[in-house]
Protein backbone atom coordinates (compact mmCIF):
# COMPACT_ATOMS: atom_id res chain seq x y z
CA UNK A 1 0.00 0.00 0.00
CA UNK A 2 1.29 3.49 -0.78
CA UNK A 3 3.01 5.09 2.20
CA UNK A 4 1.16 8.42 1.89
CA UNK A 5 -2.21 6.64 1.83
CA UNK A 6 -1.30 4.52 4.87
CA UNK A 7 -0.19 7.58 6.85
CA UNK A 8 -3.34 9.50 5.89
CA UNK A 9 -5.51 6.54 6.92
CA UNK A 10 -3.74 6.26 10.29
CA UNK A 11 -4.19 9.97 11.04
CA UNK A 12 -7.86 9.90 9.95
CA UNK A 13 -8.72 6.87 12.08
CA UNK A 14 -6.89 8.26 15.11
CA UNK A 15 -8.73 11.57 14.71
CA UNK A 16 -12.17 10.00 14.17
CA UNK A 17 -11.87 7.59 17.10
CA UNK A 18 -10.40 10.28 19.36
CA UNK A 19 -7.24 8.24 19.81
CA UNK A 20 -8.97 4.97 20.79
CA UNK A 21 -7.11 3.24 17.96
CA UNK A 22 -3.55 4.46 18.14
CA UNK A 23 -0.88 4.18 15.42
CA UNK A 24 0.77 1.45 17.52
CA UNK A 25 -2.33 -0.74 17.31
CA UNK A 26 -1.82 -4.25 15.86
CA UNK A 27 -4.32 -3.41 13.09
CA UNK A 28 -1.70 -1.30 11.31
CA UNK A 29 0.85 -4.10 11.09
CA UNK A 30 -1.34 -5.80 8.50
CA UNK A 31 -0.90 -2.76 6.22
CA UNK A 32 2.90 -2.91 6.30
CA UNK A 33 4.80 -4.37 3.39
CA UNK A 34 5.74 -8.02 3.78
CA UNK A 35 9.41 -7.27 3.20
CA UNK A 36 9.41 -4.45 5.77
CA UNK A 37 11.92 -4.85 8.58
CA UNK A 38 9.17 -4.27 11.17
CA UNK A 39 6.84 -6.93 9.78
CA UNK A 40 8.00 -10.51 9.78
CA UNK A 41 5.81 -13.59 9.73
CA UNK A 42 8.38 -15.87 11.34
CA UNK A 43 11.11 -15.18 13.84
CA UNK A 44 14.65 -15.78 12.69
CA UNK A 45 15.34 -19.49 12.68
CA UNK A 46 17.65 -20.79 15.37
CA UNK A 47 17.47 -24.45 16.26
CA UNK A 48 19.63 -24.15 19.36
CA UNK A 49 17.51 -23.30 22.40
CA UNK A 50 19.25 -25.06 25.27
CA UNK A 51 17.38 -24.97 28.57
CA UNK A 52 16.97 -27.08 31.65
CA UNK A 53 14.52 -27.06 34.54
CA UNK A 54 17.28 -25.60 36.66
CA UNK A 55 17.46 -22.63 34.29
CA UNK A 56 16.86 -19.31 36.15
CA UNK A 57 14.17 -18.45 33.59
CA UNK A 58 11.83 -20.97 35.18
CA UNK A 59 12.52 -19.78 38.71
CA UNK A 60 11.89 -16.17 37.74
CA UNK A 61 8.52 -17.07 36.25
CA UNK A 62 7.30 -18.59 39.50
CA UNK A 63 8.89 -16.10 41.84
CA UNK A 64 7.46 -13.10 40.00
CA UNK A 65 3.88 -14.32 39.77
CA UNK A 66 1.54 -11.67 41.13
CA UNK A 67 -0.08 -12.47 44.42
CA UNK A 68 -3.79 -13.16 44.40
CA UNK A 69 -4.17 -11.05 47.52
CA UNK A 70 -4.60 -7.35 46.80
CA UNK A 71 -1.85 -5.22 48.35
CA UNK A 72 -4.40 -2.58 49.39
CA UNK A 73 -5.90 -5.25 51.66
CA UNK A 74 -2.52 -5.67 53.35
CA UNK A 75 -2.10 -1.89 53.70
CA UNK A 76 -5.57 -1.63 55.27
CA UNK A 77 -4.69 -4.44 57.69
CA UNK A 78 -1.68 -2.50 58.95
CA UNK A 79 -3.66 0.73 59.20
CA UNK A 80 -6.43 -0.97 61.21
CA UNK A 81 -3.86 -2.54 63.53
CA UNK A 82 -2.42 0.87 64.38
CA UNK A 83 -5.91 2.28 64.76
CA UNK A 84 -6.61 -0.40 67.39
CA UNK A 85 -3.35 0.32 69.23
CA UNK A 86 -4.20 4.01 69.53
CA UNK A 87 -1.73 6.68 70.58
CA UNK A 88 -0.85 5.12 73.94
CA UNK A 89 -0.03 1.55 72.91
CA UNK A 90 1.07 2.10 69.29
CA UNK A 91 4.33 3.99 69.86
CA UNK A 92 5.47 1.51 72.53
CA UNK A 93 5.00 -1.69 70.48
CA UNK A 94 5.36 -0.30 66.93
CA UNK A 95 8.90 -1.51 66.22
CA UNK A 96 8.34 -5.08 67.38
CA UNK A 97 4.95 -5.19 65.67
CA UNK A 98 6.43 -4.04 62.33
CA UNK A 99 9.44 -6.34 62.47
CA UNK A 100 8.01 -9.53 64.00
CA UNK A 101 4.21 -9.63 64.14
CA UNK A 102 2.99 -7.91 60.97
CA UNK A 103 5.08 -10.01 58.53
CA UNK A 104 3.44 -13.09 60.11
CA UNK A 105 -0.01 -11.49 59.79
CA UNK A 106 0.68 -10.79 56.12
CA UNK A 107 1.90 -14.35 55.58
CA UNK A 108 -1.20 -15.75 57.32
CA UNK A 109 -3.45 -13.68 55.05
CA UNK A 110 -1.66 -14.89 51.92
CA UNK A 111 -1.53 -18.55 52.93
CA UNK A 112 -5.13 -18.71 54.17
CA UNK A 113 -6.70 -16.89 51.25
CA UNK A 114 -4.56 -18.44 48.52
CA UNK A 115 -5.37 -21.92 49.80
CA UNK A 116 -8.98 -21.14 48.94
CA UNK A 117 -9.45 -22.57 45.45
CA UNK A 118 -11.83 -19.93 44.11
CA UNK A 119 -10.04 -16.86 45.45
CA UNK A 120 -9.81 -15.30 41.97
CA UNK A 121 -13.64 -15.20 41.83
CA UNK A 122 -14.05 -13.49 45.20
CA UNK A 123 -14.25 -9.84 46.04
CA UNK A 124 -12.50 -9.48 49.38
CA UNK A 125 -12.93 -6.71 51.91
CA UNK A 126 -11.66 -5.90 55.38
CA UNK A 127 -13.71 -4.69 58.34
CA UNK A 128 -13.50 -0.97 58.91
CA UNK A 129 -13.31 -0.60 62.70
CA UNK A 130 -11.34 -2.58 65.29
CA UNK A 131 -12.87 -3.29 68.71
CA UNK A 132 -12.04 -1.00 71.60
CA UNK A 133 -11.95 -1.39 75.39
CA UNK A 134 -10.30 -4.79 76.08
CA UNK A 135 -12.00 -6.68 73.20
CA UNK A 136 -9.75 -8.81 70.99
CA UNK A 137 -10.84 -8.03 67.41
CA UNK A 138 -8.34 -6.20 65.19
CA UNK A 139 -9.92 -6.87 61.79
CA UNK A 140 -11.67 -9.55 59.73
CA UNK A 141 -11.21 -10.35 56.05
CA UNK A 142 -14.51 -11.31 54.45
CA UNK A 143 -16.15 -12.08 51.11
CA UNK A 144 -18.27 -9.17 49.86
CA UNK A 145 -20.64 -11.47 47.95
CA UNK A 146 -21.95 -13.42 50.94
CA UNK A 147 -20.63 -11.24 53.79
CA UNK A 148 -19.00 -14.22 55.51
CA UNK A 149 -15.69 -13.90 57.32
CA UNK A 150 -12.74 -15.88 55.93
CA UNK A 151 -10.13 -14.99 58.54
CA UNK A 152 -10.26 -13.08 61.84
CA UNK A 153 -7.27 -11.42 63.50
CA UNK A 154 -7.27 -10.80 67.26
CA UNK A 155 -4.97 -9.56 69.98
CA UNK A 156 -5.55 -10.64 73.57
CA UNK A 157 -4.11 -8.95 76.65
CA UNK A 158 -2.66 -11.63 78.94
CA UNK A 159 -1.41 -11.19 82.49
CA UNK A 160 1.29 -13.72 83.31
CA UNK A 161 2.22 -14.10 86.97
CA UNK A 162 5.67 -12.74 87.80
CA UNK A 163 6.19 -11.58 84.17
CA UNK A 164 3.58 -8.89 83.62
CA UNK A 165 1.31 -8.13 80.65
CA UNK A 166 1.73 -9.46 77.12
CA UNK A 167 -0.18 -8.92 73.89
CA UNK A 168 -0.92 -12.26 72.24
CA UNK A 169 -1.59 -11.90 68.49
CA UNK A 170 -3.51 -14.76 66.86
CA UNK A 171 -6.05 -15.54 64.15
CA UNK A 172 -8.98 -17.84 63.40
CA UNK A 173 -10.09 -19.18 60.00
CA UNK A 174 -13.41 -20.23 58.49
CA UNK A 175 -11.95 -23.66 57.65
CA UNK A 176 -12.61 -24.89 61.20
CA UNK A 177 -15.53 -22.54 62.00
CA UNK A 178 -13.12 -20.15 63.82
CA UNK A 179 -12.49 -22.64 66.64
CA UNK A 180 -8.72 -23.20 66.37
CA UNK A 181 -6.40 -20.58 67.80
CA UNK A 182 -3.46 -19.92 65.39
CA UNK A 183 -0.78 -18.06 67.33
CA UNK A 184 1.24 -15.35 65.58
CA UNK A 185 3.37 -14.11 68.47
CA UNK A 186 3.56 -12.11 71.70
CA UNK A 187 4.73 -8.61 72.54
CA UNK A 188 5.63 -7.70 76.11
CA UNK A 189 3.95 -4.58 77.54
CA UNK A 190 5.14 -4.17 81.15
CA UNK A 191 4.10 -5.12 84.69
CA UNK A 192 1.67 -2.20 84.74
CA UNK A 193 -1.90 -2.56 83.50
CA UNK A 194 -2.03 -1.57 79.82
CA UNK A 195 -4.43 1.11 78.56
CA UNK A 196 -7.62 0.21 76.69
CA UNK A 197 -7.53 -0.28 72.92
CA UNK A 198 -8.26 2.74 70.70
CA UNK A 199 -7.14 5.10 73.50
Amino acid sequence: MKKWFQKTLIVAVAFLTLGAISPNHHLWTSFQDKDSAKHSEQPPKNDNYPFELADPYFYDQYEEQPSLVDESLIASAKELSYMKFGTKIGPVIATEFDEVIFPKIEEAIHVTLESSGDLHKRRLAITEKPAGDYAEKIFNVYDLADGKDLIRFHVRTEKRPQDGYFYNFHYHTADDAFVAHHSIGDIYWSKNTPPKWLS
